[in-house]
């Protein structure tokens, strides 16, 4: 039985995220947002109904991103990327990564677990480098914290290693950890692809492997202005060979972009059979791609989401990195992460595939129980926002609360003035 008082909220919910077997709640408006009345006591929403008012504020379900790098996050202070380019983020990874602690990767992680539960998120996808030294420090770190969250933040971990890392006695012995803990086994599979064609043997190898483990599969893919879609041709290919029955995602798919839509929509389409999800990074690769292509004009590939949505292909937008040697930027604040979306990916918000990117598609992805949906008997959290509407929300960053278990949480720090602002008259 649910203990406490009913408590109740009028405001404005996109059709989309409310039950669609509820035949009573009619269609939205033009923005695809119905006025309603909420109404939950305890952990539950007890009702859901229409409602007339008018100047409502705008409210979401908790969001989830399915793409992060916690034991790196929040580097970038000791380990600047001035340059912006990929090849010196990659060398200060490695330098970043012989230094690496746990202790380090608890407060990274403790951090922005925080951030992302006061902001509105409720699962997250963490890849660790899990090759050399930083791999059990990293590993450690975030297993501890996976499970001091679990009530609050859904934490999912993926292993990032290189490809040939799986053959090994070393690699088997980490990915039946990563299977034990639920996780993922990862690698990056991108130009440049080495002559020998060593990368479809090494893929082969991991494919049975996650078969054998009943692990599911997460890779950096094509995160690049070149070659395009080479490496997803290449996973496509071995995937119709041999499938290892279990998930797979292709994250970044940057160079698929470069595609001509005749080119893109049969890799799609194979991609749909396949069972493959994409998940788009926009923030990091439109930093780090195409600097050598172009001084002048924008030339930073991004995966044909709104193409793949068409055929069919689960389609999901995170984070990257934040504040490490990839990304200046970032605050696991996925409000940012949607606001910059709709305008880098034509994907409006008054659409349901707008939405499903940072709701039902990643929630799917990480397994999670809760679609994100909202239904009478399912869970009583919100993302409310000052919004009042679609426009509002993308002309400016938004005040919020977020509602967990029935419950509002304080707010995100960047709430109170900044001790450099506050004693100005």
């Amino acid at each position: 039985m649910e203990s406490g008082l009913e408590q109740r909220l009028q405001c404005l919910v996109p059709r989309a995220l409310l039950d669609p077997e509820r035949r009573d709640l009619p269609c939205g408006d033009a923005q695809g947002l119905l006025p309603v009345e909420l109404a939950w006591q305890g952990t539950q929403l007890r009702s859901i109904q229409p409602c007339r008012q008018s100047g409502l504020p705008l409210a979401l379900t908790p969001l989830v991103d399915p793409h992060v790098h916690l034991d790196k996050a929040f580097s970038w202070p000791g380990f600047p990327n001035y340059s912006g380019r990929m090849q010196a983020a990659l060398e200060l990874n490695l330098v970043e990564g012989q230094e690496r602690s746990a202790q380090q990767v608890l407060e990274r992680g403790e951090r922005a677990l925080d951030q992302a539960w006061r902001y509105g998120l409720r699962g997250l996808r963490s890849h660790i480098d899990s090759g050399g030294p930083c791999s059990r420090p990293s590993w450690d770190a975030l297993l501890q914290l996976q499970q001091r969250w679990q009530e609050r933040v859904q934490l999912q971990l993926v292993a990032l290693a290189p490809l040939a890392h799986w053959g090994s006695s070393e690699g088997l012995a980490l990915a039946k950890r990563v299977a034990a803990a639920g996780g993922l086994l990862g690698g990056v599979l991108g130009p440049p692809f080495p002559s020998s064609g060593r990368d479809g043997a090494e893929l082969d190898q991991l494919l049975r492997l996650a078969g054998r483990l009943g692990c599911g599969i997460d890779l950096h893919i094509d995160e690049s202005s070149e070659a395009p879609a080479a490496g997803v041709q290449l996973l496509v290919q071995r995937l119709e060979r041999f499938h290892p029955g279990v998930p797979i995602t292709c994250s970044h798919a940057s160079s698929m972009g470069l595609l001509s839509a005749a080119q893109a929509r049969p890799l799609a389409r194979r991609l749909q059979r396949l069972g493959v999800a994409v998940v788009a990074l926009p923030t990091t690769n439109f930093w780090l791609l195409g600097r050598e292509q172009s001084v002048s004009s924008g030339f930073r590939p991004l995966a044909p989401l709104r193409l793949l949505q068409q055929e069919g292909v689960a389609v999901a937008l995170g984070a990257d990195n934040v504040q490490d040697p990839w990304y200046p930027g970032g605050d696991f604040d996925p409000l940012d992460l949607l606001r910059l979306s709709f305008r880098a990916t034509h994907t409006p918000p008054w659409e349901r595939q707008g939405l499903m990117p940072f709701t039902t598609t990643p929630a799917r992805l990480l397994g999670l129980d809760w679609d994100g949906v909202l239904r009478v008997g399912g869970p009583a959290d919100l993302l409310l926002t000052s919004s009042g509407s679609w426009s509002e929300l993308l002309a400016h960053s938004p005040q919020r609360r977020v509602l967990r278990q029935g419950r509002w949480l304080p707010p995100p720090d960047q709430a109170h003035p900044d001790p450099r602002l506050a004693n100005l008259g």
